[in-house]
């Protein structure tokens, strides 16, 4: 007990709390650089856009469930997040804005070329019962993906589902048409339980095996902070979820799942990155699931979103943007080869 409270004493003497010890560093697997992807619900789904076409060259698909058009809100959060989220009567976004900005950025060099893009798969969902960003502005991201070169072959939009806000999962959520917390619910599609995550993957990788019914992977917390300083509202933490295949020379793909508003672990614990059906499909196809964190931060992040509105800086939708980078060396790390064991969450 002595030895104890000396330790404690000296790390407290040297301005180290003993309870905070950082998270192990996000290990190499040697993921493929091929085939990454992307998805996310509401300012993740916008995140999930701005990723899509900043690093298109890169990123072979994207699901978008409840997320507006590229660089909608154009850095004034004020005067367009209620277009952007479809809340202004009669007046959506206008993707051919959105369509014009992406064109121009990728002149300029600040985002890939949008010629990738004709060869991305991109699913887009909207809810018939979502009361938080409404349809008119998920109509206005397919638009936008068709006005950038994706084909209407490799373009789906669900939007028949009578779903509230929500990433919908087979077997644990809300009810169908719930716009709360933790913004997962349970639908039924054709007298079956609707798995997003599922109906995901598979649209931007082919016909799937069918999810593992007992996961054999390993779900790591690792220290985001190393790719993001605190400035940029990205948490401490973030989570992978490694399936065993991965670790024992099979080279897999990369999803990254971006969560919504009030959805990082510090709100809902591990209701999105760890319950839905993301790891399942993950587990019996050689995917590798990234699931970045974001907190609150004031005053212009009060709620943990992504930042699809400029509050890390005008330059939140470029490759160069501060989560963009943070994101994109998170699955370059992955792709390195083997860096020894892993620790289990």
């Amino acid at each position: 007990m002595k030895l104890l409270s000396s330790t404690i004493t000296m790390l407290l003497a040297l301005g180290i709390s003993p309870s905070l010890q950082a998270s192990a560093p996000l290990p190499g697997v040697g993921a493929s650089p091929e085939g990454t992807s992307v998805s996310g619900l509401s300012s993740g789904a916008f995140m999930a856009v701005q990723y899509q076409v900043a690093y298109s060259a890169s990123v072979s698909g994207a699901g978008i469930v409840a997320g507006g058009p590229y660089y909608c809100a154009s850095n004034f959060l004020l005067t367009y997040a209620g277009i952007c989220m479809g809340t202004v009567p009669f007046f959506p976004p206008n993707p051919n804005l959105m369509v014009a900005a992406a064109q121009l950025f990728a002149l300029n060099g600040d985002i890939d070329p949008l010629i990738s893009l004709q060869k991305s798969r991109v699913y887009v969902f909207s809810g018939t019962k979502d009361t938080v960003v409404y349809q008119s502005a998920v109509n206005a991201t397919v638009d936008f993906f068709k006005g950038v070169g994706v084909p209407n072959i490799n373009l789906v939009y669900v939007n028949k589902v009578p779903s509230g806000h929500a990433l919908l999962t087979p077997s644990f959520g809300n009810t169908c048409s719930a716009n709360k917390a933790p913004f997962v619910s349970k639908c039924t599609v054709g007298k079956a339980a609707y798995d997003q995550p599922g109906a995901i993957l598979s649209h931007i990788y082919g016909p799937l095996n069918p999810p593992a019914k007992i996961r054999t992977g390993q779900l790591l917390t690792f220290n985001q902070r190393e790719f993001a300083d605190t400035s940029t509202s990205m948490a401490d933490d973030a989570y992978a979820y490694v399936p065993a295949s991965c670790t024992q020379g099979v080279s897999c793909k990369v999803h990254v799942a971006f969560h919504g508003c009030l959805q990082s672990e510090k709100v809902v614990g591990d209701d999105f990155y760890g319950k839905s059906s993301y790891n399942d499909w993950a587990d019996s196809n050689n995917i590798i699931m990234l699931y970045p964190q974001v907190n609150d931060s004031q005053p212009l992040n009060p709620q943990g979103c992504w930042d699809w509105y400029g509050y890390t800086g005008p330059n939140y939708a470029y490759k160069s943007a501060p989560q963009m980078k943070a994101v994109q060396a998170m699955i370059e790390r992955l792709t390195l080869s083997s860096s020894g064991p892993m620790a289990m969450h």
